[in-house]
């Protein structure tokens, strides 16, 4: 009777114990997809103030006012539950946003005499590498946690206990598009 106790209390513990691990797996990947918010929120700020400076230039370039708008837009509609598949929108925006802002610089040179303009195309493609490097440490995180409720032990638990699901990890489909290979999995 003792040992059939200690038994049951030991699997009792291990239940906690992995309980615990799934929780605290997806409270990380929960985080780390708010990192990524409050950078993408950052880059608002920036485009806010960019757009006001803009804003002089706008017989030459109402189409990059647009774009800055629209990907403010964008970046507002992010949910606040950790979905990847969510941020690709507001990814490939920022790409079409610095890459009509070069444009403008070459095609119009009293945009570049601007320095203010170009602190703030230093400061997006700041904030950009920020997000990519929030991307990464979300995705890794999403990795764990999901790799936590569907590996045994851990899947029985969450099947009986946390009922988590898996969490879609950061995919950029036009990145993926420029290369060649294609892993088999």
């Amino acid at each position: 009777m003792g040992f059939l106790l200690v038994v049951t209390a030991i699997v009792g513990i291990y239940f906690w114990i992995c309980y615990n691990r799934i929780i605290g797996r997806h409270n990380r990947a929960q985080r780390a997809w708010a990192d990524v918010l409050v950078y993408e929120r950052q880059k608002t700020r920036v485009l806010d103030l960019l757009e006001q400076q803009v804003r002089s230039f706008k017989e030459y370039e109402s189409a990059l006012l647009e774009k800055i708008t629209g990907l403010r837009s964008a970046i507002g509609k992010l949910p606040q539950e950790a979905n990847g598949d969510a941020l690709a929108p507001v990814q490939k925006g920022t790409r079409d946003l610095i890459a009509g802002m070069a444009v403008a610089f070459e095609a119009y040179p009293e945009l570049k005499s601007s320095e203010l303009v170009n602190s703030f195309m230093r400061e997006i493609t700041e904030q950009q590498d920020n997000i990519g490097a929030a991307i990464t440490i979300f995705n890794g995180a999403v990795e764990v946690f999901n790799n936590s409720i569907q590996m045994f032990p851990n899947s029985f638990v969450n099947s009986c206990l946390n009922k988590k699901s898996v969490i879609v990890p950061f995919a950029d489909s036009q990145a993926s598009a420029a290369f060649e290979y294609k892993p088999n999995f």
